[in-house]
């Protein structure tokens, strides 16, 4: 057994039950007791909130895009970097404390077509120099994956984005078209009855090029990229299981984040930011939003809904969303779907969707 070999045993054995319950695949209703919890009055602060916060138990940096090649092939990319902590004592150790430090990483990247869809995953213990990320300059890294902010005046304003795996790589640039957008209650996202919550903001104004390496060679492609940042340490309550979060872009200009968490006895809590094409915001609380699966996959042994019906009478909202490749199955540690969506009704455009937490 090489070292390799024990690393990764020792990460499932510590890490499984924090990083399950931390993408929504329940449980992450336990208490929160020892870690820092969002508070609704905190008032989000940039840069430095674009680091870690390494007091609370879970975050993430995860940023989805909708690409277009010359032949007007449609792909999706994402780039997710996760942070969790093993334990309350962890929260002691500091930062450079090596194999002492209690913080942990898991990256996932995946490039997505009408007919294929790749991915690959990267594990890493915090002070070691593996995995990381750093406010200013911005970079959040595992390995060579790296999301690096490259704008002098922005924070994160321009970006460059790599990462790869067995059989795709891709080597991109942003650059920000519009400002940050606090979700909920400026920043305090509230996920369930109970009043669970995150600090949530998004940068969807990414405008992306670049280059994917596929198997069939080498694809240049443009497009629009969106960022989530959110972090907790307790966002669910103790009866919900997943989650199906929709991240929009509307043929004219406008963008929609939507979610709903779905509970053990079928209901389900929902939220949603309006977000015009020069950034204002319009939230809307629980209820306000009706999303109805209306087609099943099976995709690795579960039926998956890959088209939904999302409505929001307040916005005169009524599309029929479908997947561009209904078998974008996160093969991972923890699997779930994530892939590019088309969308059509009373809206047309693109954008992103995730659905944890289906047996």
């Amino acid at each position: 057994m090489n070292v390799k070999t024990v690393f990764i045993l020792l990460w499932v054995c510590l890490i499984m039950p924090p990083i399950a319950r931390a993408q929504g695949f329940a449980d992450l209703g336990t208490s929160a007791q020892g870690f820092a919890v969002p508070q609704p009055d905190y008032k989000l602060r940039f840069p430095s909130d674009h680091g870690a916060h390494p007091a609370f138990r879970i975050e993430w940096w995860y940023l989805t895009a909708n690409l277009t090649g010359p032949d007007q092939t449609e792909y999706g990319l994402q780039w997710t970097l996760f942070r969790t902590v093993l334990s309350q004592t962890s929260l002691l150790q500091a930062e450079d404390s090596g194999w002492n430090n209690g913080q942990l990483w898991m990256g996932h990247a995946a490039v997505t077509s009408p007919t294929a869809h790749f991915t690959a995953e990267r594990l890493a213990r915090g002070g070691i120099g593996q995995a990381g990320v750093t406010a200013v300059p911005f970079e959040a890294w595992i390995d060579d994956w790296v999301l690096e902010g490259t704008g002098s005046k922005t924070p994160l304003g321009a970006a460059t984005l790599r990462a790869s795996g067995i059989e795709f790589a891709y080597d991109m640039q942003l650059q920000a078209r519009g400002p940050w957008v606090l979700h909920g209650q400026e920043g305090y996202s509230v996920k369930s009855a109970d009043g669970r919550a995150s600090h949530y903001y998004s940068q969807p104004f990414f405008d992306i090029s670049g280059t994917l390496r596929l198997p069939q060679g080498v694809v240049p492609v443009t497009g629009q990229a969106w960022l989530d940042r959110e972090w907790s340490s307790s966002p669910l309550a103790v009866s919900q299981t997943g989650w199906d979060w929709f991240s929009l872009s509307f043929a004219d200009g406008d963008k929609l984040m939507a979610f709903q968490v779905r509970d053990q006895a079928g209901r389900a809590f929902t939220s949603a930011t309006w977000i015009t094409a020069n950034g204002r915001t319009t939230s809307f609380g629980n209820g306000a939003l009706t999303v109805t699966p209306m087609h099943l996959t099976s995709v690795a042994g579960r039926k998956v809904p890959t088209q939904w019906r999302l409505q929001l009478e307040d916005k005169g909202l009524d599309i029929r969303i479908d997947a561009l490749n209904p078998s974008a199955w996160m093969d991972v540690s923890l699997p779930y779907w994530e892939g590019p969506v088309r969308f059509t009704g009373t809206h047309t455009g693109r954008g992103y969707l995730e659905m944890t937490g289906y047996e």
